[in-house]
């Protein structure tokens, strides 16, 4: 699926605006691990709160799905790679993932995704990519290898990798599939739309695969411990659906529809940085020096991705889908 450009995204206005919903993506996505992690310790399995926090968004979503219904009918391959791609299988591959490989690996693995994105943009779509996305990958990846400090725990399990590999080209779907734009003056479909039934399409493949009905249900009663503080698990698991998954997901798709896909594929590396400082501060995590360093490198990514607007299309291209983009600088809620 081609990723079509807007002419919003060009303006300093719109990049200030899709920049901030990419950091307010990355924060609410960095805050799940410190939140999931009390539960997993208080007896949940990891694919348990994956179901949970899925499931529970599309029932927040349900009524946005209702008035959207319209997409089922006209967009019924988008919302199926959403869901499949971006909702089940970016979460399924990472927690597989873990089970046979280091954490950091895994994640590290995962975020390759906006090198894979640009890869995407410039050889399967022959599109030309900005110099600075192209740097700003470089050292983002990079400053992640020391944040999940990589050398702490190799692991060459090939199924492993395999599997990490996957989660990452799932996050791949996740960026070009949240910039759909529109085709032959189609209308781009309403984000919200989309991503409430791709959290539904996404509830119903992960129910297969974590087999809800198996889980420990009265962990939800009580509470679990954060840093020798007693918290009720429901409070947490509120959180993992509300901020972590439906704020997330809304703010991250429409940042990429305003940065594209590449930019805002490198300002989501933060959610590692987000991630470990969170836990540091609520989880007492400590950070090692290679680990701030690495924060501070992914930063400079980041920024150094999203200081130069995306290149423009051909002429050809503009004329073509102009219409088109004008209707997507337009809109917008909030990926």
């Amino acid at each position: 699926m081609p990723v079509h450009m807007s002419q919003g995204t060009q303006g300093s206005r719109g990049r200030g605006v899709g920049l901030g919903l990419a950091v307010v993506s990355a924060i609410a996505f960095g805050g799940s691990g410190v939140a999931a992690k009390p539960l997993i310790e208080a007896g949940l399995d990891p694919l348990h709160v994956v179901w949970l926090r899925v499931t529970g968004a599309a029932l927040v979503m349900l009524p946005l799905a209702l008035r959207h219904r319209a997409l089922v009918r006209t967009r019924p391959a988008l919302l199926a790679g959403f869901g499949l791609l971006a909702v089940a299988g970016v979460q399924a591959c990472y927690f597989a993932a873990l089970s046979r490989i280091p954490v950091g690996v895994a994640l590290l693995i995962e975020y390759l995704a906006p090198a894979l994105v640009l890869g995407w943009v410039r050889f399967v779509q022959r599109r030309p990519v900005t110099r600075a996305a192209a740097v700003g990958v470089v050292l983002a990846v990079g400053g992640l290898a020391c944040v999940v400090e990589v050398w702490s725990g190799l692991g060459f399990d090939l199924l492993g990798l395999l599997l990490a590999v996957g989660a990452a080209c799932c996050q791949v779907g996740y960026f070009v599939l949240s910039d759909p734009g529109a085709e032959g003056g189609e209308e781009a479909p309403d984000p919200l739309g989309v991503i409430a039934y791709g959290l539904i399409v996404g509830a119903a493949l992960l129910t297969v695969v974590a087999r809800p009905w198996s889980m420990r249900w009265s962990v939800l009663t009580g509470t679990a411990d954060m840093d020798g503080t007693s918290v009720p698990a429901v409070l947490l698991l509120a959180w993992i659906v509300v901020i972590a998954t439906v704020l997330a997901y809304v703010t991250g798709v429409v940042s990429v529809r305003r940065l594209s896909p590449q930019v805002a594929g490198v300002v989501a590396c933060l959610e590692a940085v987000i991630a470990t400082v969170l836990a540091w501060v609520l989880l007492g995590e400590h950070l090692s020096a290679p680990q701030i360093i690495g924060g501070v490198v992914v930063l400079v990514g980041a920024f150094t991705a999203q200081s130069s607007a995306p290149v423009k299309a051909s002429a050809e291209h503009a004329a073509g889908a102009g219409g088109a983009e004008r209707e997507l600088s337009v809109r917008g809620t909030a990926a």
